[in-house]
C-alpha cells in the first residue's frame, strides 16, 4: 500500500521556487471563491508517521493561504473537559462552517491507532472505531462537506534518517522527542495498524492520499496542488448545479409494518389529584437523591422531549427541574436553525450541547425535527430525512457508549384534546403566548404527522435509547410516568456502572 510513497520523490529548489508563487496565488483565489459561494466546508486531515512533516505541512498551508478563511486544530491529548464527553464531541465542535477550510493535525483516527498499537484495545475495538469514523465521514459528505485526507509516509530507514537529521540541527532539535523514538521502535507495529486503517477507511467520498514525506519541497507542493484541484473541482460542480426547486413535501412512504402504534395507546388513563401529589413528592424526591449521589458524577443524563403541540412538554420539564440542583441542569429549547447552524452539518448544533458527566441536559424539541417537521413540511429532501434515521441512531449509540443516559419521551394527546387546549390558550391571557399560527397549520396535517411519528418510533427506538410513549391527555398521569421512567433509567445505569467498576 505504501510502495508508491517510497520512490524517493524529489523536487529541486529552482522548480520549487518557480511553482510556489503560482500555487499560492491560485490557493488564495480559490479561498475567495469558496468563501463567496459558501455552499460547502472543507475538512483536511493531516495524518502520517512521526517525522514525516505533518506539522511543517500544516504551517506551510497557513503561510500560503488567507488565515481569515482557514482554521487549524492541533488535536493532541484530550482535555478533562473533552474526556468527559464522547470522543467525537471535540471534532464536531471544531468543524469549519460552509465557505471555510478546517485543517486537523490529528483526527478521529489518532487515538484508535495509538490504543491498538500499545495494546490498550483489541482488533475488534479498532474495527468498531474505524466503522464509526467511516459513518461520520459519510454523514459529513452527505451534508455537503468536502473531506481531503492526507497520509504522510516514511519508510523505516527514512524515518530514522529524518529524525537524526532533525536532531542534529539546533534549530530543529526541539521537534524530536522521546515519544518519536519510542514510536520508531514500534515502526512495524504502527505500519501494520496504519495499513489496516487506510485500507478500511479510504472510501470514494473520502479517500486517503498517500504522500511521501521525506522531501519537504515535494511534500508541500503535492499537498497544496491536491487541495487546490479538489476544491476547484467541487466549486465547478456547485456552479453547474441548477437552482433548487422550491421545497415541497415529499410523498409519505407507507408505514413500515402497517401498525399504528399511537392508536394502540390508552389515552383515557388518569391520576386523581391526591395520588398525583403523593407520587410527585415520591419521584421528585427519588430523582433528587439519584442525581445527588456520589456515583452520579460518572454518568450524564440527556432527556429528550417531543410530542404533539400542547401535549404538556413544558409542564413535564418543570416537574423534573423542580427536583434538580439549578447548577446541575440545562434546558435547551430547540427552534428553527440560525444562520450559524445552517452553515454546519445538521447534528452539529446538538453535538455541541452535549453536557459533561454529572449533569442533566433537557432538550425541548430535538434532532428529531428532521424526521418530523422537516419531513412533513418539505423543509428537506426525502433523501435527507431517510438517512437521518441511521445518523440519529449512530449519534445516540455514541452517547450511550459514554455512559450517557438518553431518555426519550413522546407525549401524545388526542386531536380533540389538542383542540380543547388550543382554545383554552387563546382565551387565557397568560397562556396566549403558547399558541401560534404555526400550531394551527400543523394541526391541519395531523394524519401526516402521525404517520411520521410512527416511522420515527419504529426506526429509532433502540436498546440503548428506547422511546417512552406517554399518554398525555391527563397531565397528572403523564408527569408521573415521565418522572418514574427517568428515575428507573438513571437508577439502572448507576447500578450497571457500579458493577462495571467492581469487575475492572
Amino acid at each position: 500500500m505504501f510502495e508508491s510513497a517510497e520512490l524517493g520523490h524529489k523536487i529541486d529548489k529552482a522548480t520549487y521556487d518557480k511553482e510556489v508563487p503560482v500555487l499560492r496565488e491560485a490557493l488564495l483565489d480559490m479561498q475567495l471563491d469558496l468563501a463567496k459561494m459558501a455552499k460547502f466546508q472543507v475538512i483536511i486531515l493531516i495524518g502520517g508517521v512521526d517525522g514525516a512533516g505533518r506539522g511543517e505541512t500544516v504551517n506551510l498551508l497557513n503561510e500560503w493561504m488567507d488565515p481569515r478563511h482557514i482554521q487549524t486544530h492541533g488535536m493532541g491529548e484530550p482535555s478533562d473537559e473533552e474526556l468527559d464527553r464522547p470522543m467525537m464531541w471535540r471534532f464536531w465542535r471544531a468543524l469549519p462552517p460552509k465557505g471555510k477550510i478546517g485543517v486537523f493535525l490529528g483526527s478521529w483516527y489518532t487515538w484508535p491507532i495509538l490504543n491498538r498499537v500499545f495494546g490498550r484495545t483489541k482488533v475488534a475495538d479498532l474495527d468498531q472505531s474505524l466503522e464509526r469514523a467511516r459513518r461520520m465521514e459519510t454523514m459529513l459528505t452527505d451534508e455537503g462537506a468536502l473531506i481531503i485526507k492526507f497520509w504522510l509516509h516514511l519508510s523505516k530507514e527514512k524515518q530514522e534518517k529524518r529524525l537524526k537529521t532533525l536532531e542534529k540541527d539546533p534549530k530543529t532539535r526541539w521537534r524530536v522527542t522521546d515519544r518519536d523514538w519510542e514510536h520508531f521502535k514500534l515502526y512495524d507495529k504502527f505500519s501494520a495498524v496504519h495499513e489496516s486503517v487506510i485500507r478500511h477507511t479510504s472510501t470514494a467520498e473520502a479517500p486517503w492520499i498517500i504522500v511521501e514525506g521525506f522531501d519537504p519541497r515535494y511534500r508541500g507542493l503535492t499537498v497544496g496542488k491536491v487541495i487546490l484541484e479538489a476544491i476547484r473541482r467541487r466549486l465547478e460542480e456547485e456552479g453547474k448545479k441548477k437552482k433548487p426547486v422550491e421545497a415541497s413535501a415529499p410523498p409519505l412512504l407507507p408505514s413500515i409494518d402497517n401498525l399504528h402504534i399511537l392508536k394502540a395507546l390508552d389515552l383515557t388513563q388518569k391520576l386523581d389529584k391526591k395520588q398525583y401529589l403523593a407520587d410527585l413528592g415520591k419521584y421528585q424526591g427519588k430523582l433528587a437523591l439519584l442525581t445527588r449521589s456520589p456515583e452520579f458524577k460518572n454518568i450524564t443524563v440527556i432527556a429528550v422531549f417531543e410530542g404533539n403541540d400542547a401535549a404538556g412538554k413544558g409542564g413535564s420539564i418543570r416537574r423534573i427541574t423542580g427536583a434538580l440542583d439549578a447548577r446541575q441542569y440545562e434546558v435547551i429549547p430547540v427552534a428553527a436553525p440560525t444562520e450559524e447552524e445552517r452553515a454546519q452539518p445538521y447534528l452539529w448544533r446538538f453535538w455541541r450541547q452535549i453536557p459533561r458527566k454529572g449533569r442533566v441536559t433537557i432538550f425541548d424539541r430535538t434532532w428529531y425535527g428532521r424526521v418530523l417537521v422537516e419531513r412533513v413540511e418539505g423543509f428537506c429532501s426525502e433523501n435527507d430525512w431517510m438517512r437521518a434515521y441511521s445518523e440519529i441512531n449512530d449519534f445516540e449509540a455514541q452517547l450511550a457508549r459514554h455512559n450517557i443516559v438518553v431518555v426519550k419521551f413522546w407525549l401524545t394527546i388526542s386531536k380533540e384534546e389538542q383542540l380543547r387546549r388550543f382554545e383554552d390558550r387563546q382565551k387565557t391571557g397568560f397562556k396566549r403566548f403558547k399558541i401560534t399560527d404555526e400550531d394551527w397549520r400543523n394541526r391541519e396535517k395531523w394524519d401526516d404527522y402521525e404517520h411520521a411519528i410512527c416511522d420515527m418510533v419504529d426506526r429509532t427506538s433502540t436498546g440503548s435509547a428506547p422511546w417512552t410513549l406517554v399518554e398525555a391527555n391527563d397531565k397528572n398521569f403523564a408527569r408521573i410516568k415521565i418522572l418514574k421512567t427517568l428515575c428507573e433509567r438513571i437508577e439502572g445505569t448507576l447500578k450497571a456502572v457500579k458493577t462495571d467498576n467492581k469487575t475492572k
